[in-house]
């Protein structure tokens, strides 16, 4: 139970009954009912048990009797005594009226007609239905506290907390500062006693009534505090669930002020290492002020082995090419194939800058083909078609930062210069065609035809096998064996095809003039991503 008097004077059958003295103790707090039934029952008395009595007791003698018996009670934190007259007694001594108004103690007649069993019926059935109003009310707060948690944090955060919980709130930081206030009280009573040295609740009287004060505690270390939140109920009677409310809601505020804190001190990293990385790669800072600068805010880096990509819009309205990149830090941070890995983005001429291990793990997806899965369901909007990735060579020293992201621009203007339309590039893959970037596509084109005419003049079933069986000799470095084994077919069979080849072409595979004019062609065929179909005979 957890009442006022006043409240349960206004419950039946209590009502029936009628205060006579103690006016100015209405407000104090109703927690259990007892009854008077032994001589030593103040013994028993616990703070807030309001006391019914027929006053056997005390017949022989009232007013000393009685006038002892208000001051025992209050002594023990007793919230009142109801006496029920008829019986034993007919009327109150105005002994007990007069200490019982002078202690400001509620002296309540019970109505005769009533048992005591009906009177506490009457006030737990009560207590029962406002109990249940306050469990269901506090369990829309805790989920309206669980939305706005989930929710965007707004300047209006804190007051949003504050109307939630339907009281007047005060946070405070670390080092005293009022982030938020709206109890009515000046700043030097809010800050009374400071600096604070509990670190569990407690309560501060004020002009204003009681103020519950909770420590705001660091989310992952709960020693450390980060500031204290103050929190003043409209109402006088706090139920435990409703006090749990506020730890709630203190936890909520620690993570939101936490976050704050890491997401301010972040940003100010980032912009700080960002202006040193792009000052870098444009010889403007040198390689040791960056790596002060990273050692400084503990971030490692390219100390391990490492690739770098650079991510890039093209043909885009600004607007669009922003909506594009932040969709693009967005799955950086948060999808499942990238969110694991240690990395490092940057903003740098319109693009994103990104630092990722070499190393992928054991048994999983190379950054190639984790770049494209991530971005597979981006790249199928018409806006993400402009998106694409540039990876460089592995490195391992700081040193080689620069040429890496030097790998990665020359990647970009190789593939615009061979027309590629993959949405992921390595270097690797096009480090030779780089070389040939002044050559025009055309002339490529044609220097194919010319070279593999012969070949396409065949049927297509046999110029496909025979482009086949080609590709796997050269890859294999002009071993048959291998190039029969990754053709599931006998090494006479891959022999008879080559030779077939060398007369069709008319080259000498132990030339190694002719070798190499054979891997150009494939070269800029597979650079130029060319089909058969796509080769004409000139």
């Amino acid at each position: 139970m957890n009442i006022t008097v006043e409240d349960a004077l206004s419950i039946y059958p209590l009502s029936e009954g009628k205060l006579i003295a103690g006016q100015h103790g209405l407000k104090r707090i109703v927690k259990s009912i007892n009854i008077m039934d032994a001589p030593d029952i103040t013994d028993w008395i616990h703070e807030g048990e309001i006391l019914f009595t027929t006053a056997y007791l005390m017949k022989d003698n009232p007013e000393k009797d009685g006038t002892r018996l208000l001051q025992k009670l209050v002594e023990r934190g007793s919230a009142g005594l109801g006496i029920k007259l008829g019986r034993f007694w007919s009327h109150i001594p105005d002994a007990m009226l007069s200490e019982a108004d002078r202690l400001s103690f509620p002296l309540i007649e019970l109505p005769f007609q009533f048992t005591f069993s009906d009177q506490m019926k009457g006030l737990f059935h009560a207590e029962l239905q406002k109990s249940n109003r306050v469990l269901h009310h506090i369990l829309d707060q805790q989920k309206e506290l669980f939305r706005i948690t989930l929710s965007d944090k707004t300047s209006d955060f804190f007051q949003g907390i504050s109307s939630i919980l339907e009281c007047h709130m005060t946070i405070i930081g670390l080092r005293g500062k009022v982030l938020f206030n709206n109890i009515d009280l000046p700043e030097n009573q809010l800050l009374k006693g400071w600096p604070w040295k509990a670190h569990d609740q407690q309560r501060i009287r004020t002009e204003k009534g009681t103020v519950v004060l909770i420590p705001l505690k660091k989310p992952e270390d709960q020693a450390e505090l980060i500031g204290y939140a103050l929190f003043q109920s409209f109402e006088p009677v706090y139920y435990k669930e409703e006090e749990g409310l506020f730890h709630q809601a203190a936890d909520i505020l620690a993570f939101h002020l936490h976050a704050m804190n890491r997401d301010f001190t972040d940003h100010v990293t980032r912009n700080e290492l960002s202006f040193l990385v792009n000052n870098y790669l444009k010889q403007k800072t040198s390689l040791e002020t960056l790596l002060e600068c990273a050692s400084r805010f503990g971030i490692p880096f390219c100390s391990k082995p490492y690739r770098c990509v650079l991510t890039t819009v093209h043909d885009t309205e600004p607007a669009l090419q922003e909506s594009l990149l932040k969709a693009v830090r967005q799955e950086f941070q948060y999808h499942p194939l990238l969110k694991d890995l240690t990395k490092l983005h940057f903003h740098v001429d319109g693009a994103i800058f990104s630092i990722f291990p070499a190393e992928m793990p054991i048994r999983e997806h190379d950054l190639s083909d984790r770049l494209a899965n991530a971005f597979s369901k981006l790249a199928e909007d018409s806006s993400g078609r402009n998106l694409r990735f540039s990876i460089s060579y592995p490195k391992n020293k700081a040193e080689d930062l620069a040429t890496a992201y030097r790998e990665c621009k020359d990647t970009l203007e190789t593939a615009d210069f061979l027309q590629l339309q993959d949405r992921v590039v390595e270097y690797e893959s096009v480090e030779i065609a780089n070389i040939f970037q002044s050559v025009p596509r055309e002339k490529m084109i044609r220097f194919c035809e010319l070279i593999l005419a012969p070949l396409l003049d065949k049927s297509s079933d046999s110029t496909g096998d025979l482009l086949k069986t080609l590709e796997l000799y050269i890859e294999n470095n002009g071993q048959i064996n291998e190039t029969a084994k990754h053709l599931f077919i006998h090494r006479n069979t891959a022999a008879y095809r080559l030779e077939k080849i060398s007369e069709l072409l008319q080259v000498d595979f132990k030339r190694f003039q002719d070798v190499v004019k054979i891997k150009l062609v494939l070269l800029f065929r597979d650079t130029l991503k060319l089909s058969p179909s796509e080769l004409r005979k000139p």
